[in-house]
């Protein structure tokens, strides 16, 4: 436990995985929303899934402020490609038969 105890929450961003659906369907339910598809990032914060981006489309939890979160969702997919749905490249040299 640390010595000086924060009173700003952890939060980690990381894409969704098989075993997120039905917490990514509750929350785009509490959202009144319906659901994301396809590369999803979620936010979670202190262990809880309180946001979640596929392209330009956001889930949050209504009841949480949660518009730094989304920001901080935003940031990264748009650093990472995810947003605009790029995948990394990579370059594979051609090789030549001597």
């Amino acid at each position: 436990m640390p010595k000086h105890p924060t009173l700003d929450p952890t939060v980690v961003i990381r894409a969704a995985r098989g075993s997120d659906g039905g917490a990514l369907d509750e929350l785009a339910r509490v959202d009144s929303q319906r659901p994301l598809a396809g590369e999803v990032l979620l936010a979670e914060q202190d262990g809880v899934l309180v946001a979640a981006l596929a392209g330009e489309r956001v889930v949050a939890d209504p009841f949480r402020p949660t518009a730094d979160v989304v920001a901080l969702l935003r940031l990264h997919a748009g650093r990472s490609g995810h947003a605009q749905g790029a995948r990394p490249r990579i370059r594979v040299p051609s090789l030549r038969a001597a």
